[in-house]
Formats: structure tokens, sequence, C-alpha cells
């Protein structure tokens, strides 16, 4: 499993980066968007992925779907994405999130990262 692509989605990022009312049901858009990813798989990637949706906030609790697995942060989304990161070892990732602090953060660590365009039309 090393070499398959890990893909840790920032769904807080993600989710708000289109101003669809996203607001009013934060859990709902989560699930929406890992609904999205598991009918859709890893972005623009062929072969094997492992997507990880990362939520925190109003959205804990969302429940993984075959496909996708969700991750409920304790505290900061971020914090737990960077731990994911550092976790990975030698196993290539790919962090989806437009956060300048967090791209740095994971890209200090090897990570690859991409913007919420990248799983969100």
């Amino acid at each position: 499993m090393s070499d398959v692509l890990l893909v840790v989605v920032d769904a807080a990022n993600v989710v708000g980066s289109v101003p669809d009312g996203w607001w009013r049901d934060r859990r709902g858009a989560a699930e929406r968007l890992r609904d999205r990813l598991a009918a859709d798989g890893g972005p623009g990637r062929d072969g094997a992925v492992e997507i990880v949706l990362v939520v925190e906030g109003a959205a804990r609790g969302v429940s993984s779907v075959p496909g996708v697995r969700v991750e409920s942060a304790p505290g900061s989304g971020d914090d737990r994405m960077v731990e994911l990161v550092a976790g990975a070892g030698e196993r290539p990732v790919l962090v989806v999130t437009a956060d300048r602090e967090l791209r740095r953060r994971v890209g200090e660590l090897g990570a690859e990262v991409a913007g919420p365009r990248t799983v969100r039309p």
C-alpha cells in the first residue's frame, strides 16, 4: 500500500470554496462532498488512491463510506491533516486545500498540494 496515493481533503476549506449555502448545513455539505469523492474517485489520477476527508466542527460525526474514510478532527482540522501527512512515511500524498498556512505545513513534509477545484467544480 506504500505506493497507493493518499489524498487528504480539507472538507471545511473545499466546502467553503463555493458560496452555495453550505453554512446553513455544514454536516450535509460535508456529506455531499464525501459522496462526490466516493463517486468520482481520485482527482484526475490513474491508479489506486486512498481518500481521507478531514472534517471538523459542526461536520464532526460524518460517517465513512466505501471509497472515502472520514476523519473527525478532535480539534483543528489542519493539525489532523498535518498528522496524517507526517504519518504517511514515504507514501505519496496529495492534500486538497486552499489554506495557505496548511499548504506550507504539508508542503514542508513533502506532500503535493492542490486547490479545491481539483475535487469540486
